[in-house]
């Protein structure tokens, strides 16, 4: 296979904690565990850098809809406004008490090969923001530095050239991580067979959807951009 030059693929694993996934997870994505085969085999390839993510919240963050009076998970939305710039405000949705740090939950799932991950970068570490994305709050005038992790750094360190996404959920964490990594200039793909959504089918139909409308390639696990990472090992 003829490969472009260079190709420096990384695989970003996001969120495969033990909150969203069933049975016990207190945000569990419906057939969470089962993108585990996938995502196992994609972390023996001979990516340059794989790194997971983990949410990582404060028992006090804004996305618990318990820190909101009278709010309800799942149904209810807050406003977050840029501590530096209170004309910067967006919306977001209000979530049970999840991935809390040194909580069960918290916990990458044991069936995930950690021992090929070169890194795990935490994430939601902010309680004022909320953070989908593997690399920074939607906050952008100005950024909010406790709310940006170094996942560009580390990519940007490795040489990267493309980055495959994958893990939970897709129509959340995923999507904003792939959109993210795509709008740094990277060349991005999330594997389909790899992610799992909170709003389950026809949620990734408008999320891939989404996705290709911003230059991000949804690809599979048998199609030619993993065989690609697969032949730099030949």
């Amino acid at each position: 296979m003829l490969l472009p030059t260079p190709f420096r693929p990384a695989l970003i694993v996001v969120d495969v904690q033990e909150d969203f996934c069933p049975p016990n997870g207190a945000l569990a994505v419906a057939g969470g565990r089962d993108i585990l085969p996938v995502v196992n085999e994609l972390l023996t390839l001979p990516f340059v850098l794989k790194v997971a993510t983990k949410d990582h919240h404060p028992p006090t963050h804004v996305s618990f809809a318990s820190n909101h009076p009278g709010a309800e998970p799942f149904t209810s939305t807050c406003t977050i406004t840029n501590p530096a710039n209170a004309a910067e405000t967006y919306e977001t949705r209000l979530w049970p008490a999840h991935c809390v740090a040194g909580s069960p939950g918290n916990a990458v799932v044991p069936e995930l090969d950690a021992a090929r991950l070169d890194a795990v970068v935490r994430k939601g570490t902010e309680a004022r923001v909320e953070m989908y994305s593997a690399f920074r709050s939607p906050l952008r005038d100005p950024p909010l530095a406790s709310a940006v992790s170094d996942m560009e750094e580390r990519l940007r360190a490795a040489g990267v050239t493309d980055v495959f996404v994958v893990g939970l959920a897709g129509d959340y964490c995923v999507r904003s991580t792939a959109l993210d990594s795509a709008e740094l200039g990277w060349a991005t793909c999330v594997v389909e067979e790899g992610t799992r959504c909170v709003g389950g089918a026809a949620a990734w139909e408008e999320t891939a959807a989404s996705l290709k409308d911003k230059g991000v390639k949804v690809v599979h696990a048998n199609g030619p951009e993993v065989e690609m990472v697969k032949a730099l090992g030949a």
